[in-house]
């Protein structure tokens, strides 16, 4: 139904920037949200922030706030994680997702096939 397809990821060193893309297609129409998330290896799956489409307004976990910005592009339905400032504890396989609202119940429905950041020191 819809089709999530990242890049962007890469190797960089401590200190440096890297932008993570992720369009949408199919069918997007009535979409709430796309989000990211990471996983780091031995570790659980991480919310790292989200958009609201059709606003732009975004959201934050802790970790990356002030580090990390969320964009997103309305006429590629494309959303973008500009990171900066990495660290090494930002390694992981980062994933965008989108989200829809059902029953008063939001829930990510669709993921991407997930992109590996690594982040030397």
């Amino acid at each position: 139904q819809v089709q999530l397809v990242e890049s962007g990821g890469g190797l960089v060193q401590a200190g440096g920037s890297l932008r993570l893309s992720c369009a949408a297609s199919g069918r997007t129409f009535s979409m709430d949200r796309m989000g990211w998330f990471r996983q780091a290896p031995g570790k659980e799956r991480e919310f790292v922030g989200h958009i609201i489409w059709s606003r732009g307004s975004t959201y934050y976990t802790d970790s990356v706030k002030g580090r990390f910005t969320i964009s997103r592009d309305n006429a590629k339905n494309t959303v973008y994680l500009q990171m900066n400032s990495l660290k090494p504890e930002d390694t992981a396989v980062y994933y965008c997702a989108a989200a829809y609202t059902r029953s008063g119940t939001t829930r990510y429905d669709y993921w991407g096939q997930g992109t590996q950041v690594t982040v030397s020191s």
